[in-house]
């Protein structure tokens, strides 16, 4: 399993923003199943999923890795 920095922020912020999975992963043309991966640290969300949920969440990539700035 993958550090779960990621995932967590993920899900830390779908929550925030009052999204279900579902929503989510539609917003970015994802299954569900593969956003679940992301938040439970199976996969990690290439670059352009980012950024996309960066403008979704309106935070930064950085905010999303977990990267102090």
């Amino acid at each position: 399993m993958l550090d779960n920095k990621i995932g967590d922020n993920i899900r830390a912020l779908r929550k925030k923003n009052g999204l279900l999975q579902k929503n989510l992963a539609d917003q970015l043309n994802i299954t569900r199943q593969a956003l679940s991966n992301y938040e439970v640290g199976k996969r990690i969300p290439d670059i352009f999923e980012l950024i996309r949920m960066a403008e979704i969440f309106k935070v930064s990539v950085d905010e999303i890795i977990g990267r102090e700035v």
